[in-house]
């Protein structure tokens, strides 16, 4: 068994002192805001997404909704950490809820589908900083052994937004339109820049030699927009075997090989693979990726399904999703609770993640009724909730005080990329396994027998989910113990 990883000696180096309930709050209250929308964001739109595809008569791209916006995020979090950690986390979230406010004014004024997806892409260029430089903010005050103390605080913002996100979405887009999910984000934005600018700036941390590496940053972007490209269209907008579909997958990972060849050559690369190197840091990347991927596809895709499979409204969608989120928030705040007495971070993942996939696994194979889907997502949310807590611990743990926006940026990477992948494929696999006419006829309910078709392709969907889960156990036995002694 590998030998424990010890973060006391980086917290002493650092000159941490015990943090006080009131020290943390006052830098609590700042980032509150940004983790509460980078947190609501996708529980909101979850719940509009039908609402949206019959506005622009368009469910087939609707799943770029949510890919444009993880894509962006995914690809501006590495970029976010390097720039935290080299000019101030403070000011790169000030650039980052700048970003987000400005995207979701696009958002809010998009004409047609492709219109809000590109306005989504814009808003992600923001979204990808707010929780990766609020985590690395909260890490450059408080030391790893504390971390888990403070959980609470940290869960009960994914409780708020997990309870008000999808009944407040369904019932605005029931009630008004689904344009007003955006505007709102604008005072908050507002809010939030002024309670952070009342911090003070932190330091930063240059190495000699430290650059930008934007060819790395333009590879890593061509690479991950060309595969989730592929991903989204291959077996519905072309064959997998076609011209065009092994033309793109060719491409993506001639980029892909560029992208490796350059990073590593780099002293300073793009991509966080000083912390790839260490096997804690590596398998725990993994796992968030395995598990993001589930975790997301079914936040996106539950409500389109139960609106599809039940003929419900936004609102009643979104009271059945609150089940699967309010059992994420308690699974992380279980999961925090536990790592604080035991200091063991790497423990939790693998049985939460055990029960995702058994609970994905019966929902692929239960009929659509409310009390099973959402005593089934309950479940599945307490494991999810287990992963998020312990991995961003393990890796701030292992990365030390002068890499926390490395940390940071690297878990954000993970789950954005799993997110990415997941909703894409799943997408791909419900839309391609039914035609574009069924998929007409049973969003406005207009042919049982389409319905019942669109609703075992979601069953499908959820099984395909539950796999990947249980690859998610199985990589998350394999990271390394490690002590936050």
């Amino acid at each position: 068994m590998p030998a424990p990883t010890s973060a006391a000696g980086e917290a002493a180096a650092a000159g941490h002192e015990p943090v006080s309930t009131a020290r943390f709050l006052q830098l609590f209250t700042a980032v509150m805001l940004p983790i509460l929308l980078a947190a609501i964001d996708q529980t909101l739109l979850a719940t509009a997404t039908p609402a949206i595809a019959r506005d622009f008569s368009n469910l087939h791209d609707s799943t770029w909704i949510a890919v444009g916006y993880l894509l962006a995020s995914t690809v501006m979090a590495p970029l976010y950490g390097r720039l935290g950690d080299r000019y101030g986390r403070r000011d790169a979230l000030l650039g980052a809820l700048a970003l987000f406010a400005v995207g979701s004014l696009a958002c809010a004024a998009s004409p047609g589908m492709w219109w809000l997806i590109a306005a989504r892409v814009l808003q992600g260029l923001g979204g990808g900083g707010l929780m990766v430089m609020s985590q690395a903010l909260i890490g450059e005050v408080v030391p790893p052994r504390q971390r888990p103390r403070f959980q609470a605080w940290l869960s009960g913002v994914f409780v708020l937004s997990s309870v008000i996100g999808p009944v407040v979405g369904g019932i605005v887009v029931t009630a008004y339109s689904w344009r007003w999910l955006f505007v709102a984000n604008l005072p908050l934005c507002a809010l939030a820049a002024w309670r952070v600018l009342r911090l003070q700036r932190g330091s930063a941390h240059v190495e000699p030699g430290q650059g930008h590496d934007a060819p790395g940053v333009l590879l890593f972007a061509s690479c991950a927009a060309l595969s989730l490209l592929w991903l989204t269209l291959a077996g519905h907008r072309f064959s997998w075997l076609s011209a065009t579909s092994l033309a793109m997958i060719g491409a993506a990972l001639v980029l892909g090989a560029l992208l490796l060849r350059r990073e590593r050559s780099q002293r300073h690369p793009f991509l966080p693979l000083e912390l790839l190197r260490l096997a804690p840091a590596a398998w725990t990347a993994l796992t968030v990726v395995l598990f993001a991927s589930s975790m997301f596809a079914l936040v996106f895709f539950l409500p389109v399904y139960l609106q599809i499979a039940r003929h419900g409204s936004a609102a009643h969608a979104g009271l059945l999703l609150l089940p699967l989120t309010a059992g994420i928030v308690v699974g992380a705040n279980m999961t925090g609770r536990v790592i604080a007495r035991s200091g063991r971070p790497d423990l939790p993942p693998r049985f939460g993640l055990c029960l995702s996939a058994l609970a994905l696994l019966a929902l692929a194979l239960v009929p659509p009724d409310s009390l099973e889907v959402g005593a089934l997502g309950l479940l599945a949310g307490l494991g999810f909730g287990s992963v998020m807590p312990s991995s961003q611990l393990l890796v701030q743990a292992v990365a030390g005080r002068r890499r926390l926006g490395a940390a940071a940026a690297t878990i954000s990477l993970a789950r954005s990329t799993g997110a990415s992948l997941g909703t894409a494929v799943f997408g791909s696999l419900v839309f391609g396994l039914v035609s574009p006419a069924d998929l007409h006829a049973a969003l406005h309910g207009s042919s049982a027998a389409a319905t019942q078709r669109v609703t075992e392709a979601f069953h499908a969907g959820f099984g395909a989910a539950a796999l990947v889960t249980l690859a998610a156990v199985l990589v998350a036995s394999r990271v390394p113990r490690v002590d936050l002694e």
